[in-house]
C-alpha cells in the first residue's frame, strides 16, 4: 500500500479510540506526468485536482479554453486554464492544452508536445466525453433506436469511443516506454452493472460498455510493457451540471435532498432530489482513487478491470472532500439489499 493510499491512523485516548482524519501526500506523486484528457469539468476536473494534490504535473486538455480557438458541445463557462491553475493551487504543476480529441492531428501534436518537454507519460485518463447534452434528460430516456436520432447517437460515440481511441493510438507510445505507466478510462457504470442493465439508449448503453472494454483490450496490449489499464466509474457525481440542475453548490448539496422548493430565486429551485443524491460524490472522490492506483506500485493487480471509486476508497483509504465514504453502487447492484438509513441519520455521514 503506498503513502497515498495510507488508511486513516487510529489513536487512543483515555476516553476513546480517534479517527485521524485522511489527508492526501502531497508528495506521493511528485515527479509524476499525467494527461487528463477531458479535464474541463466533471470527472476530469476531479482527477485532474487529485493527482495535483499528490504532486504531479498534469496536462489538462479539453475544448473549453479561454483562448476560444475551440468550441465544446457544451456552453459552459468552465475552462481548461480554471483546471489548471486548480492543479497548481492543490500543489502540482497544471498546464492548460487546448485539444479536440476527435482530431488526430491535434492529438498528435499533443504527443509531439508532451515528447518535447517531459520526454515520458506516467499517466494517461481518458475521460473524454461531451455527450450530456446529446442524451439528453431523462424524458428522453429509452427512445428507441429507430426512433432516436441517428445524428445524435452516432455523435454520442465518436465523443465517447472515438475520442479515447485516437488519444491513446497517439499517447501510448510515450507511457510503454518504461515500465509502470498507467491508463484509466472513465465510464459510467462498471462491467458487471453494465451487462445487465440497460444504459439509457441504445448509444449510451453501447458507448459505456465500450469504455469498459477499452481498459481491457489496452490492459491486455500494454502489461508486457509493465503498464496498467483500468476502468474507472464514480457514483452519483456531484458534478457543476448536476448541482446546477438541483440549484446547490458542492457546499450546499444536501440541500437537494429537502422538498422541492418552487419559490427559490437566483437560479434552479432546490430540493426534490431523489433519496439516493445523498449518497452521491464530489468529483474530487473519483480524482483520489485515480491517485491511488497512480501511487501504488502494486497496481499491476487491478490491470484490465474495472472498478468503482467506492471499491478503490474501500482498498485505499482515502475519502471524500468531506471526509466521507460514499459507494452507490451496492444499493443499485443489489437494491434488495441495501439498507435504508435510520430516521434523522445523514446516510453521507463520514465513517
Amino acid at each position: 500500500m503506498s503513502a497515498q493510499a495510507t488508511p486513516p491512523a487510529t489513536v487512543r485516548t483515555a476516553a476513546a479510540a480517534v479517527r485521524t482524519p485522511w489527508a492526501p501526500d502531497r508528495s506521493a506523486l511528485r515527479g509524476r506526468v499525467a494527461v487528463v484528457a477531458g479535464a474541463t469539468r466533471g470527472a476530469g476536473r476531479g482527477i485532474a485536482a487529485a493527482l495535483g494534490e499528490a504532486g504531479a504535473t498534469v496536462i489538462c486538455t479539453g475544448r473549453s479554453s479561454r483562448t476560444g480557438v475551440l468550441r465544446s458541445d457544451y456552453d459552459r463557462a468552465e475552462t481548461i486554464e480554471e483546471t489548471a491553475e486548480l492543479v497548481t493551487g492543490l500543489g502540482g504543476a497544471g498546464i492548460a492544452v487546448p485539444v479536440d480529441h476527435l482530431d488526430p492531428e491535434q492529438v498528435r501534436r499533443l504527443a509531439d508536445r508532451v515528447r518535447a518537454e517531459h520526454g515520458h507519460l506516467d499517466v494517461l485518463v481518458n475521460d473524454i466525453w461531451g455527450g450530456e447534452v446529446l442524451k439528453g434528460g431523462p424524458s428522453e430516456w429509452d427512445t428507441p433506436v429507430w426512433e432516436h436520432g441517428l445524428d445524435r447517437g452516432m455523435r454520442i460515440l465518436r465523443l465517447a469511443v472515438d475520442t479515447h481511441l485516437i488519444t491513446s493510438h497517439h499517447l501510448l507510445p510515450l507511457l510503454i516506454d518504461r515500465p509502470g505507466g498507467l491508463v484509466v478510462e472513465v465510464t459510467d457504470g462498471t462491467t458487471d452493472y453494465n451487462a445487465a442493465n440497460y444504459r439509457i439508449s441504445v448509444y449510451y448503453d453501447l458507448a459505456k460498455v465500450a469504455v469498459n472494454r477499452l481498459a481491457f483490450s489496452q490492459g491486455h496490449e500494454i502489461a508486457p510493457h509493465g503498464g496498467t489499464a483500468v476502468a474507472v466509474t464514480p457514483g452519483w457525481l456531484r458534478s457543476e451540471m448536476m448541482l446546477e440542475a438541483f440549484g446547490v453548490t458542492e457546499e450546499t448539496w444536501r440541500d437537494a435532498l429537502a422538498p422541492p422548493d418552487s419559490a427559490s430565486t437566483g437560479g434552479a429551485p432546490t430540493g426534490g432530489a431523489p433519496p439516493d443524491f445523498a449518497f452521491s460524490e464530489s468529483p474530487r472522490y473519483v480524482g483520489r482513487a485515480v491517485a491511488a492506483l497512480a501511487a501504488d506500485p502494486g497496481r499491476a493487480r487491478w490491470n484490465q478491470r474495472s472498478v468503482t471509486s467506492g471499491q478503490l476508497a474501500a482498498e485505499y483509504g482515502f475519502t471524500d472532500v468531506d471526509g466521507s465514504q460514499p459507494d452507490i453502487w451496492p444499493r443499485l447492484e443489489r437494491p434488495a439489499e441495501a439498507p435504508a438509513p435510520a430516521a434523522g441519520q445523514e446516510p453521507h455521514a463520514p465513517r
